[in-house]
């Protein structure tokens, strides 16, 4: 186990110096909600099969003692690792721009929103406390809770929010948060409704104006789309609605960091390369495979940078824009 445990760690470090090599900044996440690579539901295991898990729940990850500590342990071991490869610790590598405290964390046994808040905020400043050069994000959708606005009601996807636990004002708005972010499927969340595309990117169009207003107006924060895609499952599917959903997506975003709003960026799930397809999903695409896209995704990269380069990190820009030449708009 440990010899798998250290393959494992240097791996990350190869990820980590080759985007440093390549001039890639990371967002990493430091769990999952889902159970895929373990998540949440790990901890869990390993508590109540040492005897000290006060439950077998998965969501006992957020309220139970041991396994809060268990994970700050980790949080510990992450932070100060010394990469083999560059012999810099993880909290003192510029290549990494931030954590995320989790993948979609959903705490759907506390409807309330405290059990999820309190766990935010405690680890939140328990990355900080070891961390304080990096930023910190919390990692999840964006769904509106029962503290929201009534005005905000209306923006949630459905049902979908209901149980979750989640409330994005609250849980961004801690101190040792640095940026909100969201995620965007509307495949998913409005598959009751049975939606039509333009019913999709009506939605699309509402939630990121909605998340970005909160950004300006109640957290001071920006707020990124840290994922978003279409599935091609869903029934109709055409490659045509995924640029219409990408331009969409884009253009928002673009429009607000233009003016110098709260949205500031939008990232695809997935991006793949050629021979990947046994960890592929349905919202996976491989950009050599619809140029259409593969353009636009460049496009929206390109006119971003452009931004950045009459700002701070004008460095950065110029080298993003080194690979802008030559394209047509």
């Amino acid at each position: 186990m440990t010899r798998i445990i250290v393959g494992y760690a240097q791996a990350l470090d190869r990820v980590v110096a080759e985007a440093g090599r390549h001039g890639v900044r990371l967002i990493l996440s430091m769990a999952n909600n889902l159970e895929a690579y373990g998540g949440k539901t790990q901890y869990v295991k390993w508590a109540w099969e040492e005897g000290v898990g006060l439950s077998a729940s998965n969501d006992s990850f957020f309220s139970d003692p041991a396994i809060r500590d268990y994970f700050k342990v980790y949080i510990k071991t992450l932070l100060t690792r010394k990469n083999h490869l560059t012999g810099v610790e993880y909290r003192d590598d510029p290549t990494i721009m931030a954590w995320e405290l989790m993948n979609e964390p959903r705490c759907t046994t506390d409807p309330s929103g405290d059990t999820l808040q309190r766990w935010i905020e405690e680890m939140a400043a328990y990355v900080k406390s070891i961390d304080k050069k990096h930023l910190l994000t919390v990692g999840s959708e964006g769904f509106y809770g029962p503290t929201s606005p009534k005005r905000k009601e209306t923006v949630n996807p459905g049902e979908w929010h209901d149980s979750y636990g989640v409330d994005f004002i609250r849980n961004f708005n801690v101190s040792d948060i640095d940026f909100g972010s969201i995620h965007i499927y509307p495949d998913k969340w409005l598959q009751l409704q049975h939606a039509k595309l333009d019913e999709k990117l009506k939605f699309v169009r509402q939630w990121i104006t909605a998340h970005v207003e909160d950004g300006e107006k109640e957290l001071d924060k920006p707020v990124l789309t840290t994922e978003f895609g279409l599935s091609h499952a869903t029934e109709g599917f055409d490659h045509s609605h995924r640029d219409l959903f990408y331009r969409a997506v884009f253009d928002i975003v673009y429009e607000s960091a233009k003016q110098g709003g709260a949205g500031v960026g939008a990232f695809v799930w997935q991006l793949a390369v050629e021979r990947m397809e046994e960890y592929l999903d349905d919202f996976a695409i491989v950009p050599s495979e619809r140029p259409s896209l593969r353009r636009l995704i460049k496009a929206q990269s390109c006119r971003l940078a452009k931004l950045r380069q009459h700002g701070e990190g004008g460095g950065d820009a110029r080298r993003a824009l080194s690979a802008c030449a030559g394209l047509s708009s």
